[in-house]
């Protein structure tokens, strides 16, 4: 935001500054929404949440150095030399100084929604692009109301693309993301359930997350899992996609950018990717991506598709898809002592992600090809409604299909885990725990050499905190 004026700050959130006769200078400073960030020059912008009115914060930023705040309602006073920007939602206002932003500078934006690994899917395809490009990506998993415009504001004249992550949790708040954002490519990587209890249905999760193509410019492109039913059905629904050209990866037959030749290590998965041109004409690529798991050839066929589609040579494709390292808690390996390995996969959890884990684990080798046991320690999966029982009772059924040791399931809901797998695959050894504290006392005995740990569970259940506790307690095998 730095170099803009006051009037271009005020017209492009619709606001009125006060005092009137304020002079129009140059901002030399940021939007910041914590007012305990605040530097000299930065203008501070009060939301209202739910439990906190930040207009109670406005005159403890002037003092901390802003030249303005961006308000609903106006102070009884404005300190000398500072303006507020008067308007009637500071949040919507936030949004609109980011959309100005970004048309501003006019680069490609790629913007990334799906149910499940959309953090990996952006990190991926900026790993990638970041070899030959100057990239802009969201930090972490920035990815609401507030988290994607706080990324667009960032762009400077340095960066030549910008990748950006959407969430959501109701029907609308894509649609209103993508409307800041108007990107010129989009992904979708699947439709599954998370927040299925806020939606009711996958079907509606299609079409919340269908809300991606409202922004897409004209002429823009889609790159879409071409293994999931739902987004298949694109190809027959141009009155969604608004005739947006559609590029599927995955490993079906006929997708546009399609994975052969998997080989899954304990460690990494490598493959072929075949790149059709739509004349009959192949292109082979060969890649290994530094982490396990069949569900990763997605974001690396993704990331090749848009390499392709900005100008970058196989060469730096190979190396950003070889380079790429995962956001913290994202299937983070740990190789410990003993042989041991700790997947930590706990930032957030679905059915589908969840499965995904457990493939990974069940597939799981230590060094030099050594047999491993295999333990799940899954807790929770929030926000599936009505449906909450039933999709738990169906990963404890997968869990029960694979060469597991033994699970131990952590919080109330995930005892339809426990039951089902108990039920299903009895030659697992089945732990209920009611906390992380009593699944800490379960995993001690079970901490020893040649054995693989997943831990997964959603957000709320801070199950990071096992396999911290795995990774220190396998420390002792170093000795």
């Amino acid at each position: 935001m730095t170099g803009m004026t006051v009037y271009e700050l005020a017209k492009s959130a619709g606001a009125r500054i006060c005092p009137a006769d304020y002079c129009q200078d140059t901002l030399t400073g940021e939007l910041v929404t914590d007012n305990r960030k605040i530097k000299e020059g930065d203008v501070f912008v009060a939301f209202i949440g739910e439990n906190v009115d930040a207009h109670r914060f406005v005159p403890a930023a002037f003092e901390a150095g802003a030249a303005g705040a961006i308000v609903s309602r106006l102070l009884e006073s404005v300190p000398d030399g500072k303006f507020c920007a008067v308007v009637e939602d500071t949040l919507k206002a936030y949004g609109k100084i980011a959309g100005h932003v970004r048309d501003s500078f006019g680069i490609p934006v790629i913007a990334v929604t799906g149910s499940v690994g959309k953090t990996t899917m952006k990190d991926m395809i900026a790993s990638v692009l970041s070899a030959g490009k100057n990239i802009l990506k969201t930090e972490g998993n920035f990815n609401n109301h507030i988290g994607l415009p706080a990324t667009l504001l960032r762009l400077t004249a340095e960066h030549e693309i910008a990748v950006v992550e959407m969430g959501m949790n109701h029907k609308g708040e894509i649609s209103y993301l993508t409307g800041i954002a108007k990107p010129d490519m989009v992904v979708i990587t699947n439709i599954g359930d998370a927040h299925i209890g806020n939606l009711g249905s996958r079907e509606n999760i299609f079409s919340a997350k269908c809300e991606i193509f409202e922004g897409l410019r004209p002429e823009g492109k889609a790159f879409l899992n071409g293994d999931d039913v739902l987004l298949r059905k694109l190809r027959d629904m141009p009155e969604t996609t608004k005739d947006a050209k559609l590029v599927y990866v995955g490993e079906s037959a006929d997708c546009d950018y399609r994975a052969a030749d998997i080989e899954e290590h304990a460690d990494s998965i490598s493959f072929t990717i075949i790149r059709h041109d739509g004349a009959g004409t192949e292109r082979k690529l060969n890649v290994t991506v530094p982490l396990p798991g069949r569900h990763m050839i997605y974001p690396a066929l993704t990331a090749c598709a848009l390499a392709d589609e900005t100008g970058l040579t196989d060469e730096e494709i190979t190396a950003g898809i070889s380079g790429y390292v995962p956001t913290r808690m994202r299937m983070e390996m740990h190789a410990c002592p003993g042989n041991i390995i700790v997947y930590n996969d706990t930032y957030n959890a679905n059915p589908q992600s969840v499965k995904a884990g457990l493939l990974t684990l069940a597939g799981a080798e230590g060094a030099g090809g050594t047999q491993l046991k295999r333990v799940a320690v899954l807790g929770d999966m929030l926000e599936l409604g009505s449906e909450e029982e039933r999709l738990h009772e169906e990963v404890g059924r997968f869990a029960a299909s694979l060469p597991l040791d033994a699970l131990i399931t952590v919080g109330p809901a995930a005892r339809s885990i426990a039951k089902a797998c108990r039920q299903d695959g009895p030659g697992i050894k089945v732990y209920e725990c009611g906390d992380k504290q009593s699944a800490m006392d379960t995993l001690r005995p079970l901490i020893m050499e040649n054995t693989a740990f997943l831990c997964k569970a959603s957000r709320g259940m801070a199950l990071e905190e096992t396999a911290a506790f795995i990774i220190s307690e396998a420390g002792r095998f170093g000795n």
